[in-house]
């Protein structure tokens, strides 16, 4: 089906440009940024096409791309706009996924407390979505981020 192809074409770019920048963001090899950015252009110019299906999406590959070029306040503003876009369209795993890499983005900018707040809404969002192994991968990664302040704190 014709309908089915594009669909998952239009995920693949999503999927493919979250997993490009942030293996970009890790490696510092120019072939990962290139990816993000080309998903960045073809979010756009499906956000003109329908906002309702892809300004969440966007938003979110913008945060990452901004993250990426260390506009933080940029990144946390797009992150913000990803979650209420999301959230206002019913996207919840998509809500989900936008708090769970702005809780990443906080914590690596140590700003731990309010990057646990983001995680923790995740966890609650992919719970509600019913992805409990998901939710549960979330509380492990938010165990190990408490692990050495608990640790020092002795």
């Amino acid at each position: 089906n014709n309908g089915t192809k594009r669909t998952l074409d239009f995920i693949k770019v999503f999927i493919g440009g979250i997993s490009a920048l942030c293996l970009a963001r890790d490696t510092k090899q120019e072939k990962w940024r290139k990816i993000g950015e080309d998903a960045v252009t073809t979010m756009t110019q499906l956000v003109e096409n329908s906002a309702w299906n892809f300004e969440n999406k966007l938003c979110l590959l913008q945060a990452e791309l901004y993250y990426l070029n260390r506009r933080d306040s940029m990144a946390e503003l797009a992150y913000q706009a990803s979650i209420i876009s999301a959230h206002d369209h019913k996207f919840f795993h998509e809500e989900a996924l936008a708090c769970e890499l702005y809780g990443i983005c906080l914590i690596e900018n140590k700003k731990l407390s309010k990057g646990m707040k983001q995680l923790r809404k995740a966890m609650k969002k992919y719970k509600t979505w019913g992805a409990m192994k998901k939710a549960d991968s979330v509380k492990d990664f938010m165990y190990l981020v408490n692990k050495p302040a608990k640790l020092w704190n002795k």
